[in-house]
């Protein structure tokens, strides 16, 4: 039993960590680069789709009795995944080309706050005082961590940012509440797939549409971190985020996975020379306490 949870508290820390890298390679490549953020998650999704094209195979084929979607099961999941994967993502990776790889993780990580206050809205949960108090004690947290970028000059550009990542955990938190009729119906890993390559398709359209040429005209290293991105970030974190919750459960996952913020400033400053300062890390500290609470408050 404890090396069961082990393994799986590792799996978490590891997916945790490999999600947080993401940010670092869109930066990495908009600054040495200079790439697009659309071309940059078409080859993100591009690179992605052939492996959850096979472990899909390998999931229908290992089940006898696949479960069978209606037309407007199919629609949902349409839906969901136009929601999570494709407006999620583009808005994160629009957002990053304004604003550093830790504010932009920073402003990601509220996304249970937002679930939390769809649901009161949308849903009739009702929101306790310890939420409350999550919630103010979240958004100042997220306050504090921006005061050193708010500089004359500078204020255009983290608004425009900060605006699109908030985006992108509001489409996000959708998700998340989408798929909770889903995820039961076919399972986990069937439906990271579904939502995967439907999300696929749409940046795919989008990138015709939007600029049409060049997808693979750009330098070798784009291509390369592109690959990383899609391995290392993408399809293999998912997985372990999923298998790491079956073994330790999903409570136990969020306080493990709140490392995500923390690992991308540690990485934005060894890897992009993104400055440290004491007013993100007390902002940061604050976002994951209030995070935290949320989480704990919706386990119960």
């Amino acid at each position: 039993m404890k090396s069961k949870f082990l393994v799986g508290a590792i799996l978490v820390f590891l997916g945790a960590v490999f999600f947080a890298g993401k940010a670092i390679l869109v930066r990495y490549n908009f600054i040495h680069y200079h790439a697009d953020a659309v071309s940059l998650l078409a080859l993100r999704m591009l690179f992605s789709a052939p492996f959850y094209l096979v472990i899909l195979f390998f999931q229908n084929r290992k089940q006898e009795d696949v479960p069978k979607l209606s037309r407007k099961e199919w629609i949902w999941m349409l839906l969901i995944g136009l929601v999570g994967y494709y407006l999620a993502s583009i808005f994160d990776f629009w957002g990053l080309s304004y604003v550093t790889a830790a504010i932009e993780r920073i402003v990601l990580f509220i996304y249970p706050t937002i679930v939390v206050i769809l649901s009161g809205i949308f849903l009739n949960k009702k929101i306790q005082k310890i939420q409350y108090v999550a919630l103010v004690v979240t958004y100042i947290g997220v306050f504090i961590a921006f005061i050193p970028d708010l500089q004359i000059g500078m204020q255009k550009n983290v608004i425009i940012g900060a605006s699109l990542v908030f985006l992108s955990a509001f489409t996000y938190a959708l998700y998340l509440m989408g798929s909770g009729e889903m995820i039961p119906r076919v399972g986990p890993q069937r439906f990271t797939c579904y939502a995967m390559l439907i999300s696929t398709g749409m940046v795919v359209i989008h990138y015709w549409v939007s600029v049409g040429h060049g997808l693979f005209s750009l330098p070798m290293e784009v291509y390369g971190l592109s690959i990383v991105m899609a391995i290392f970030t993408t399809v293999i974190p998912s997985f372990m985020i999923s298998e790491g919750i079956r073994r330790i459960g999903s409570s136990n996952a969020s306080i493990i996975g709140s490392i995500g913020p923390v690992a991308t400033i540690v990485m934005a400053s060894s890897f992009l020379g993104e400055e440290i300062n004491v007013w993100q890390v007390v902002g940061t500290l604050i976002v994951l306490g209030g995070v935290l609470m949320i989480s704990w408050k919706g386990k119960k």
